[in-house]
């Protein structure tokens, strides 16, 4: 037991770390500037911090040593990522693993221990304040109240952003309320008694004690549900609680006596009464400080005394009717302490500057920020994005919609056959040199083997966290089944919804289930594209020889007169749709030279450096740079989107041009096959190597894709399966946990100890009697005289069967004894105790008798 009327927070501890070593690793792997230009930043941080986790002693001078971390830590928390490699480990300040530490990789994790600590020592240097002086008592309700801004900050900015799925226990949500109504509470006390001291009136200084009242109420409840603050401080809360709705009560009283309302005063004394018992029974496992005890029983020796005046008042002269507790107004709140968060805390940045600022300069301000990074990122992905598939894609989409239409046209073959009736046409020689060059046959059958390797090896990280799921279903189903539902009352494995939980993992497994069966087909189209051209490929790639041996010649060498009008017209339109691809391959490459040659670095910089002057106060964020990212955008690939729709449109009417030159060119020619001379075999045969050039490059697109699929789903199972391995890991642990607490004994079987039948103790806190009656006008009664109230204590054994006694030992208490308390002479209990010394036996009366009095000894 201590004796202090009030609680403050300890400190939590830290261990010595470098984190300027952390700082410094992450620079030379991350970022493009050098660590040494940032050496003294890199000491003043570790100095920093050194300072801060050293703090201690109630001191106003660590103010400024944690305020200044706080806000250096808050600043590089816009250039460094928050798992910026540094592990920090802090021992809890509450609870009842103070010794256990917790080690996080974790910026805000850090800057939350480090303002945890602030408030604590706000709440120490309040409680080390003198408060028997106005000024003292006033300095006291401001750190308390600083010490719950602090607290609120905590709650309210830092806790959101920690990205921890269970903060520590003494930092959660409800032990945070616990504390900054704890201490808002402790606040309005120091008001409450300033205005005692300073005279105030009763009805004033009811109203500060009824709100104190709440506030330890209120801090009590959230204490409830915190796993970290102690049952001694719970218990000290109560009785504040009860203390101060008692001593509001008792000044509601006095103002109710100077305002002649004697029935409502004797009402709100008795009330008050009942409320300080109700705190004394906190008292009970010397919980609360001495200082507390003694507040609640000098309150109460005060409220008997002035009820006992007052109900004796009342009955001799005023005669007032005392209405019910229910009737009694209830009493206003005058509400002084409020939860103030510090400048220093609110708005860091505002104390950063150059070397006259109260904080110093701000620490690494030429390193470019982790958003900018970040930033950098987003847009070389938009970028592209948007260069691949909305401009790039969809040029190859609609060049390979044009070699489907010429396909289906047997274009060039048919141009080939009778512009070169004998030997390899010049185009079939170029595309045949790009396939020997590529080893067209060979890059394929390797892509393929890439993409099994890739595609297994995926599947099998996802067979893997599928299989965990499995078996954790099944256990929980064999558990289930063991337990019966009403005491295995868990959620089923598939139906957990926590963030990241059995409902979401199995639903992200059957996503995953469907990748694979989609990616598992288009292979399939992939591979019987590639059997289909295999056997031609495998002409293109070899010699000329070999090529011209499987294409026949024509059996004329000239081309008829009537033929060569509509020959010419479709070799210009043909020709035309060649000089379209060829603007295409080659916008396509340029395209892809620019995408590669945009470096946004320069200009973001430019723009960060715009941002951080603008506004000095906000940490940069990726989201500040979208419309810039617009803008720059716009301005660099509009053209080319609007290209893409006017080449849609060229290509449409070179389409229909081809289509009307074929046609006419197809007449012509069936008129002379039919003369004699046809050529269709080479025909065929010009136009199958043609087509399987065209589909040797449409696959080794698909096979690209194929590969950049499996790499980036690598990606997503394997983040899949370490949800999955720590999901698992948990209910497996929720198993144990709650399996131990069903194989428990129930508490009804478990002999604590024998409990008498009767203890004096027992009787001790049994209701007391009511008030005797008032007597009117009574005989002063003279000190020495004893008051005896007229008060029947019923036996132990007045329901009892009468049973035989035993012989006891002189000295020894036995049932048929009954109870002796003492008397003045010899009088009944006397009696008994010379009959039992004596042997004698029989049924004993074990009532007590007023007339003999008590006796103690």
């Amino acid at each position: 037991m201590t004796t202090t009327h009030v609680l403050s927070l300890p400190f939590r501890k830290s261990t010595q770390l470098s984190l300027s070593r952390a700082l410094q690793q992450y620079i030379s792997e991350k970022y493009d500037q050098h660590p040494d230009m940032f050496r003294h930043d890199l000491d003043t941080i570790d100095s920093l911090r050194r300072d801060a986790i050293n703090v201690r002693e109630p001191h106003p001078s660590g103010i400024k040593k944690l305020q200044t971390y706080a806000a250096q830590l808050l600043w590089i928390g816009g250039k460094f990522p928050i798992d910026v490699g540094a592990d920090f480990t802090w021992y809890p300040a509450l609870g009842y693993h103070t010794e256990h530490p917790l080690v996080q990789n974790n910026l805000k994790y850090e800057l939350m221990n480090v303002l945890y600590n602030l408030a604590a020592l706000y709440s120490q240097l309040a409680m080390a304040s003198n408060r028997n002086s106005t000024e003292g008592l006033k300095t006291a309700a401001s750190w308390f109240s600083h010490a719950a801004g602090v607290l609120t900050h905590i709650k309210t900015q830092v806790l959101p952003e920690l990205r921890m799925p269970n903060p520590p226990d003494d930092m959660d949500e409800a032990t945070l309320e616990s504390l900054t109504q704890l201490f808002l509470a402790e606040a309005q006390e120091c008001y409450w008694q300033k205005a005692v001291m300073d005279g105030y009136k009763d009805a004033s200084i009811a109203k500060l004690a009824a709100r104190v009242s709440d506030l330890y109420n209120e801090a009590g409840e959230a204490a409830m549900r915190s796993e970290a603050i102690s049952s001694a401080w719970i218990h000290h809360m109560s009785a504040k609680h009860h203390h101060f709705a008692a001593a509001a009560q008792f000044r509601a009283a006095n103002d109710c006596l100077e305002r002649k309302q004697y029935g409502e005063e004797i009402a709100r004394l008795r009330d008050a009464l009942a409320c300080v018992n109700e705190g004394l029974k906190e008292t009970r496992g010397g919980y609360l400080s001495k200082a507390v005890v003694q507040d609640l029983q000098s309150l109460k020796r005060r409220l008997e005394e002035d009820l006992k005046r007052a109900e004796m008042d009342n009955d001799r002269v005023y005669l007032h009717i005392v209405p019910p507790k229910t009737e009694l107004k209830r009493l206003d709140r005058a509400n002084m302490a409020v939860a103030r968060v510090p400048p220093q805390v609110a708005k860091p940045y505002e104390f950063l500057g150059d070397n006259s600022s109260e904080f110093g300069p701000a620490l690494f301000t030429k390193l470019v920020p982790f958003a900018v990074h970040v930033a950098v990122s987003i847009y070389e992905e938009r970028r592209d994005r948007l260069v691949n598939n909305s401009i790039i894609s969809e040029l190859e989409s609609m060049t390979s919609q044009l070699h489907e239409i010429l396909s289906s046209l047997n274009l060039p073959g048919s141009l080939q056959a009778l512009e070169k009736p004998l030997g390899l046409p010049g185009t079939l020689v170029q595309h045949a040199d790009e396939i020997r060059q590529a080893d067209a046959l060979y890059r394929l059958q390797q892509g393929f083997a890439d993409i099994d390797k890739l595609c297994n090896s995926d599947l099998a990280i996802f067979e893997e966290g599928r299989s965990l799921l499995l078996a954790e279903e099944e256990e929980d189903s064999r558990l289930r089944l063991k337990y019966g539902t009403e005491r295995w009352n868990r959620p089923q494995s598939r139906q957990d919804p926590s963030p990241n939980g059995g409902a979401k993992l199995w639903r992200q497994a059957q996503d995953i289930e469907g990748y694979f069966g989609s990616s598992t087909a288009s292979d399939q189209v992939v591979r019987e594209k590639f059997n289909a051209v295999k056997d031609t490929l495998a002409i293109l790639a070899g010699s000329d020889r070999t090529i011209m041996d499987s294409i026949p010649n024509s059996r004329r060498t000239d081309i008829p007169e009537s033929l060569k009008p509509a020959l010419g017209r479709l070799r210009s339109a043909y020709n035309d749709v060649q000089r379209l691809e060829s603007r295409r391959r080659k916008r396509v490459e340029s395209l892809r030279a620019r995408s590669r040659a945009d470096d946004i670095k320069p200009d973001i910089l430019v723009e960060a450096a715009r941002l951080e002057r603008a506004y000095p106060t906000t940490a940069i964020a990726t989201a500040h740079f979208e419309d810039f990212f617009e803008k720059r955008l716009d301005r660099l690939y509009e053209s080319e989107l609007e290209a893409v729709e006017r080449d849609k449109q060229e290509q449409d009417k070179i389409v229909q041009e081809v289509r009307r030159a074929n046609k006419e060119f197809e007449a012509q020619k069936r008129q002379v096959d039919r003369a004699g001379g046809g050529n269709g075999e080479r025909e065929k045969a010009l136009q199958k190597l043609d087509a399987a050039y065209y589909k040797y490059k449409e696959i080794v697109s698909n096979v690209e894709v194929g590969r950049k699929f499996y790499n980036d789903l690598s990606q997503i199972v394997e983040q899949w399966r370490g949800l999955v391995r720590g999901w698992v890991s948990e209910r497996r642990r929720d198993a144990r946990s709650l399996e131990e607490e069903i194989n428990m004994p129930p508490l009804s079987s478990l002999n604590m100890h024998h409990q008498p039948s009767f203890s004096y103790q027992q009787h001790q806190h049994q209701p007391p009697p009511p008030p005797p009656p008032q007597i009117p006008f009574p005989e002063p009664i003279q000190a020495h005289q004893p008051i005896v109230e007229q008060a029947h204590i019923q036996s132990w054994a007045d329901n009892v069967p009468q049973q035989q006694p035993k012989p006891v030992a002189p000295g020894v208490w036995a049932p048929n004894m009954g109870i002796n308390f003492g008397s003045a002479g010899g009088g009944q209990g006397q009696q008994q105790q010379q009959q039992q010394e004596q042997g004698q036996q029989g049924p004993v009366n074990a009532t007590w008798d007023p007339s003999q009095g008590i006796r103690f000894g």
